[in-house]
């Protein structure tokens, strides 16, 4: 099987990086936060509040494919990827990625935002839903709602992976990952 390469998207506040990570962990292949790869004049602009536009988000969007694609045993990346052109412009550097959308409620979202230090105001959250594309049928990769655990939700993640012999191939949407329910407390237990 080819090298697995990943991208795991979404908004601001998502949580891209924690479960990216803890998916690079479980299928034992490197971790890239796209932010990291951002020049300094994009970092300057979100942390003044001004969301970026698409020739502030271009290089960069060519360097997380590059970055992706130049992981010789495969990787996770974790990167906003909002609009179809963004996925497309970084399946033109890594055309074997796949798109890993989570999907979190705007009120969760903006109250991860307000809760950490991050150069993405949650001022800019609007921003940012305005600009969200959902993945489309076509597309490789499949949307899953990020709530439970984070390690729950990338174990579930790699299994579905695991599932998908053609990595470019689109991933059949029916296919959903239902979070397990929460232990029932032993009888005669208070909750």
């Amino acid at each position: 099987m080819t090298a697995l390469r990943v991208v795991v998207m979404g908004p601001s506040g998502s949580g891209k990086t924690a479960v990216g990570a803890a998916l690079a962990v479980d299928l034992a292949v490197e971790f890239v936060d796209a932010d990291d790869l951002h020049p300094a004049a994009n970092i300057t602009k979100m942390a003044a509040g001004q969301p970026l536009d698409d020739a502030d988000r271009a290089p960069w969007l060519d360097a997380v494919g590059r970055v992706l694609a130049g992981l010789p045993g495969g990787g996770v990346v974790a990167c906003s990827a909002l609009k179809r052109r963004y996925r497309d412009r970084i399946l033109a550097e890594a055309p074997g990625a796949v798109f890993v959308e989570l999907t979190v409620d705007r009120a969760e979202l903006t109250r991860r935002m307000s809760a950490r230090e991050h150069f993405m105001p949650p001022a800019l959250l609007d921003s940012q839903i305005a600009a969200l594309e959902p993945l489309e049928a076509d597309e490789p990769g499949f949307a899953i709602p990020n709530v439970g655990r984070v390690l729950e939700i990338a174990a579930g993640i790699a299994q579905r992976l695991a599932g998908h012999d053609h990595p470019n191939a689109p991933i059949d949407p029916s296919t959903t990952i239902t979070p397990p329910a929460p232990p029932v407390p032993p009888e005669g237990a208070r909750a």
